[in-house]
């Protein structure tokens, strides 16, 4: 099965009460765009992404710098946002199933997303749902007075999103029953026999209003953990000197197996070491000769890599840098602009501090470079 990705983000966000909408909000540096992207980005079913804007929006999304996404402009409303990129996908070969998924519903598991796409091996539409547990009650206007009725639960369920169809057929009822549309693309399915509902999430709530940006911000914190990476390496003639990735004017260079970098080398032992993957040694040994005078910028970009395959993104770190000379100072911007590349962050995730030790000891005499970093990284499944 060949799937698109459609993610809706054209919206108004008139109910968040904010300057910034909703898919812009962001959780450790990552938009609730780029989040759902991060998860989406597993599945090798997954062969395009559309992303549905809102045309005021436009400077926002470049800013995001998102690649491999077809960007498409959205209606003024839902159902005419859908059909844009619908009709976009319509002649396209190699997709035949389209999900369709709210920019504002990130919380959603890597799990749910497999069981809607598995599901569809022998369906024409899946959704998820789930439940309606509090008492459902009816305000009915009778000409001259209101009065609430009771509703039965048993039959009433909540709808999420990603929501799976059949690319050609969610296409056709989109183009002749756009008059039935309500809510979400399941409202067209007169027969709701076609569809296939699988058991939805409770966390996997949409971010209407700032209450619910909140709720979600707590369930990632209660998600986070820290880890701490050191390295020292002894100043030598003949060397380069790299910190941070960036190269150091200087007589003397890093001792080691590969460019010797300690900042790198300490930002990623703490980044495996928050997210229980072991530490630099085991992934990229010493005793191996493809490792020599290897840049650790390649190293560091591949342990990034890693921990996003395992659901991680990094939330912030917090680097000292040991050192009596170069001074850091002049540095620290060229430094965090590296490590932003690298590492896919924003500059607000870091802060770098130089240290001396009172010229105390071997690197307070010039002969060792030392770095010590907490990471703590956020699991978004």
């Amino acid at each position: 099965m060949s799937f698109c990705l459609i993610i809706l983000a054209a919206g108004n966000s008139h109910r968040f009460k904010s300057n910034i909408g909703k898919p812009y909000q962001k959780i450790a540096g990552k938009s609730l765009i780029e989040i759902n992207l991060l998860k989406a980005r597993q599945f090798k079913e997954i062969k395009s992404i559309i992303l549905v804007y809102n045309r005021k929006d436009l400077k926002r999304i470049k800013s995001l710098k998102l690649k491999n996404i077809q960007l498409i402009a959205g209606g003024n409303s839902r159902q005419k946002s859908t059909y844009n990129a619908l009709k976009f996908l319509n002649n396209k070969k190699n997709i035949t199933k389209v999900l369709i998924h709210d920019a504002a519903r990130p919380n959603f598991s890597i799990k749910l997303f497999n069981s809607i796409i598995k599901n569809m091996k022998n369906s024409r539409a899946v959704i998820p749902k789930i439940k309606i547990h509090d008492a459902v009650k009816q305000v009915i206007d009778s000409s001259n007075e209101e009065y609430i009725v009771g509703k039965k639960r048993d039959n009433l369920f909540l709808t999420q999103t990603p929501q799976a169809f059949d690319l050609k057929e969610i296409y056709q009822l989109h183009k002749n029953n756009t008059s039935k549309y309500k809510d979400d693309d399941i409202s067209l399915y007169m027969d709701l026999n076609k569809v296939r509902f699988i058991e939805g999430e409770k966390n996997n709530f949409k971010i209407t209003d700032k209450s619910d940006f909140e709720n979600l911000k707590n369930i990632y914190k209660s998600k986070i953990n820290v880890g701490i990476g050191f390295d020292v390496h002894r100043l030598v003639p003949k060397r380069k000197l790299y910190l941070a990735g960036i190269k150091i004017k200087s007589p003397l260079g890093t001792l080691g197996h590969s460019d010797g970098d300690p900042v790198l080398h300490s930002i990623t032992d703490a980044i495996l070491g928050a997210c229980k993957l072991g530490d630099i040694g085991q992934m990229f040994s010493d005793k191996k000769k493809k490792f020599k005078n290897i840049r650790s910028t390649i190293l560091l970009k591949q342990v990034v890599e890693k921990v996003k395959s395992k659901g991680y993104f990094i939330n912030n770190m917090d680097i000292n840098i040991i050192t009596q000379t170069p001074k850091i100072k002049n540095l620290k911007n060229k430094m965090i602009d590296s490590i932003v590349k690298i590492c896919e962050i924003s500059k607000d995730q870091i802060n770098i501090k130089g240290k001396t030790t009172e010229k105390l000891g071997v690197i307070g005499n010039e002969k060792a470079i030392a770095c010590e970093v907490i990471t703590s990284v956020i699991k978004y499944d």
